[in-house]
């Protein structure tokens, strides 16, 4: 079967082909019926678009890279879903890539989608220690159009970025156990490395300061940011003789593993020991005690990423994003013990 061209949809459509052509770019010199008009016919006679043909016409690829840590993770999925559905109406297609948080994997990915002529790139970074990373070097000397899809650190200043006021959702959620009369409450805490890590546990801090309290260090433990690193937290305090009124992690994943371990030791919740998470994933949801947590704007994030993308495609200025989260009380909190 022959491919469907522009003339032979401007043939049914009754008009030229440069007409057909700009109605299905969505030119605004196209009267909207005719748009739709022509773009029902498009899809009815199975036209596909050249796309290698309009590169070499335009010198675009119409494509964007997108590299993120997993999709395995709630919270990058949703974010990624956003993405696609913005990317797909403006008329872009996206590549994805996963880091699995290991640098020399970024570098390699970042090189690999500038070499498929990429026209800008959505970019979790793998976050480093040291201040600066010579593939984030090479993106700048390119001029290469990122947005971050997280907080930015010293090694990727100077790149727009969107992130969570994690500030702020971290000291609502602390808050919010200070006020059921909770007076220990033990953090676990995520890798230092992560600004996002960082920010939950200054808020945890902030508000115990702000409360009265002074931060006892041996309620804060590093975690991890997965459900096991969240059981072998709860098993070192277990083990170290603490007993807390409240845990608060510093994602959901690591509040469900503490939870779980607390349940098999026959620690009530939240009769005995509240949990509370961050982020709002499902499985925190509809785990058997559902978690009050922090509503991560997962697919405002994406939204407000593409927004970036988009002007920055348009060569205007642009100001990062900062969204603040929301807190989500469930079963999991509740007053401490008498």
């Amino acid at each position: 079967m022959k491919p469907v061209r522009l003339k032979d949809i401007a043939a049914r459509a009754g008009t030229t082909a440069m007409t057909v052509s700009r109605a299905l770019r969505g030119a605004p010199d196209v009267a909207p019926a005719t748009r739709e008009r022509i773009r029902a016919l498009a899809a009815e006679m199975g036209y596909v678009p050249d796309v290698s043909a309009r590169g070499l016409r335009t010198r675009a690829s119409g494509l964007l890279g997108v590299l993120l840590p997993t999709v395995a993770d709630p919270i990058h999925a949703r974010m990624l879903v956003a993405l696609e559905e913005r990317a797909r109406a403006a008329g872009y297609d996206l590549l994805l890539g996963h880091t699995l948080r290991q640098p020399e994997i970024e570098a390699a990915s970042i090189r690999r989608l500038l070499g498929r002529r990429i026209e800008g790139l959505f970019l979790l970074p793998v976050y480093r220690l040291e201040p600066t990373a010579p593939v984030y070097e090479e993106l700048r000397r390119r001029g290469t159009r990122v947005v971050l899809l997280a907080h930015r650190a010293p090694f990727c200043e100077g790149f727009p970025n969107v992130e969570t006021d994690d500030l702020a959702g971290s000291r609502a959620l602390t808050r919010h156990l200070l006020e059921l009369g909770h007076r220990r409450i033990a953090f676990f805490a995520g890798p230092l490395s992560l600004p996002a890590a960082r920010e939950r546990l200054e808020g945890y801090r902030h508000a115990l300061r702000e409360a009265g309290l002074e931060v006892d260090d041996r309620l804060v433990f590093n975690a991890g940011t997965e459900i096991a690193d969240g059981a072998a937290a709860a098993l070192r305090l277990i083990q170290e003789g603490l007993r807390p009124t409240a845990i608060q992690a510093v994602n959901d994943l690591v509040a469900i593993g503490a939870a779980e371990v607390f349940r098999q030791q026959g620690w009530r919740i939240p009769a005995e020991v509240s949990v509370a998470g961050y982020g709002n994933i499902l499985p925190g949801e509809y785990y058997r005690v559902p978690l009050t947590t922090v509503r991560q704007p997962k697919y405002r994030l994406g939204l407000a990423a593409m927004d970036l993308m988009e002007a920055l495609l348009r060569g205007e200025p642009v100001a990062s994003r900062r969204l603040p989260a929301e807190l989500e009380v469930r079963e999991s909190t509740a007053p401490p013990p008498a």
